[in-house]
């Protein structure tokens, strides 16, 4: 098994270096045929290439042309299957973070709560490893508040951690929650506008399975100011309207790191982390 993930992972880094030469020469495509357009001179670096190029280019259509990436690699398997998620919380939890735990259960279909005891994180990872888990679901705690989110996809990647603040449980509503539905949930992502918001959508998205079109339940992640608004609700029309009643929990999710790799990896690429100054730089929403 061992052996298994040493290889898996040199391929999927070496999935990543092509990629990047991948990248560079759709680019000196893309140049080449801006150049023809414009009725421009064919640029001096690519002279010694440009016969290759165009037999490239004539033998490539527009599915073909864009190169894949790693992307499409970490989530072949979801066409095929629904998540399989192993959710667990950190060593000695608090009675809160274990009802948080529970009630994100709730929230994503096909998950299995798996106790942390004296588990530390590599035995974690080979556990959903062996037992096919598509997803490692972390939750973190400080001084008793839940204070940190972890998704690790299995086997090879990514990973994202979260800061997770102002958590408020299905029992703490002033509202009492109704009996919570066990229908597949629709998901909405508002305000994610950039590249990595479309990275943090991928990932989040791939937790879920395909719900049904008549399932009442509504999951809403909303992007203000990097801060990831997280509610759950369900819906009932009548005749001129929708009432929605929040079934919770609800907290605020910030992404600060992802990398190309499981939880634990030390080796794994750094793909974005939150820096001093992103934060310095008020009018800049990284998502």
């Amino acid at each position: 098994m061992l052996r298994k993930n040493v290889r898996l992972r040199k391929e999927y880094l070496m999935r990543i270096e092509d990629e990047k030469r991948a990248k560079q020469k759709y680019d000196n495509k893309m140049r080449l045929l801006n150049a023809e357009i414009e009725r421009k001179n064919v640029p001096t670096d690519l002279y010694r290439d440009e016969e290759n190029l165009r037999k490239e280019i004539n033998a490539q259509d527009d599915n073909t042309i864009v190169p894949r990436t790693h992307l499409d690699d970490e989530y072949a398997m979801s066409f095929y299957r629904e998540p399989q998620i192993a959710l667990t919380t950190s060593r000695s939890p608090s009675q809160r973070l274990v009802t948080l735990m529970k009630e994100m259960g709730l929230i994503f279909p096909n998950c299995t709560r798996v106790n942390r005891g004296a588990l530390v994180v590599k035995d974690l990872v080979t556990h959903c490893q062996q037992k096919n888990y598509s997803d490692l679901i972390i939750v973190h705690e400080h001084r008793g508040e839940p204070d940190g989110l972890i998704i690790s996809h299995m086997p090879l990647g990514p990973t994202i951690y979260f800061g997770v603040k102002n958590a408020v449980l299905r029992h703490d509503l002033d509202v009492r929650a109704d009996p919570l539905s066990e229908q597949y949930p629709h998901l909405i992502f508002d305000n994610f506008s950039t590249k990595l918001g479309e990275r943090v959508i991928t990932i989040l998205k791939h937790l879920f399975p395909v719900p049904k079109i008549d399932s009442k339940r509504v999951l809403t992640f909303h992007n203000e100011n990097g801060v990831i608004q997280f509610r759950h609700h369900t819906y009932q029309k009548s005749f001129n309207q929708v009432d929605l009643n929040e079934q919770g929990p609800r907290f605020e999710l910030k992404p600060y790191k992802i990398t190309l790799g499981t939880i634990g990896q030390k080796e794994a690429i750094v793909e974005w982390q939150l820096r001093t100054f992103i934060n310095t730089a008020g009018k800049k929403s990284v998502l």
